[in-house]
């Protein structure tokens, strides 16, 4: 009997840290995918401010941004903002070419083709990019978890 109490508390365990076989009773915050159209717009419209902190706060704790123009991972938010210090000197608005969302419990995805009118000086120039944004819902709020452009 010892023998087999033992053998179901390890799988028990084994189980219970498992993503797979997760608590499947977890709350799931509702979103639309409206309301994901419109998380892209606030992240979008961040930029027109200009300021990396307000860019910055649409993204989680220990997000991951892949970003447009540059080969660099970012994985934590001062490097996430050191990115966007750079990157909005150059002015960008984003829209959206052709996009797929897809929604699950606290997560949802966007992704697609956005194009980026960027300003250089008195030249601009647009550049058309893959992107993915995945949100998930953390603290009573959507947060970008991973950005890949």
């Amino acid at each position: 009997m010892k023998i087999f109490t033992l053998t179901l508390l390890a799988a028990t365990s084994i189980l219970a840290s498992n993503p797979a076989f997760a608590d499947t009773t977890a709350q799931c915050a509702p979103i639309s995918k409206e309301q994901v159209v419109a998380l892209f717009d606030q992240w979008n419209a961040s930029l027109k401010t200009g300021n990396p902190d307000t860019v910055t706060a649409n993204y989680s704790d220990d997000a991951v941004l892949l970003p447009t123009v540059s080969n660099k991972s970012r994985t934590n938010h001062a490097e996430i903002r050191d990115y966007f210090v750079d990157f909005l000197q150059k002015h960008p608005q984003g829209t959206i070419d052709s996009r797929t969302i897809k929604l699950g419990c606290n997560t949802a995805t966007d992704m697609g083709i956005y194009t980026f009118k960027l300003k250089d000086g008195n030249t601009s120039k647009e550049v058309q990019a893959r992107y993915t944004f995945q949100y998930a819902f953390e603290n009573g709020k959507w947060v970008i978890e991973h950005h890949h452009s």
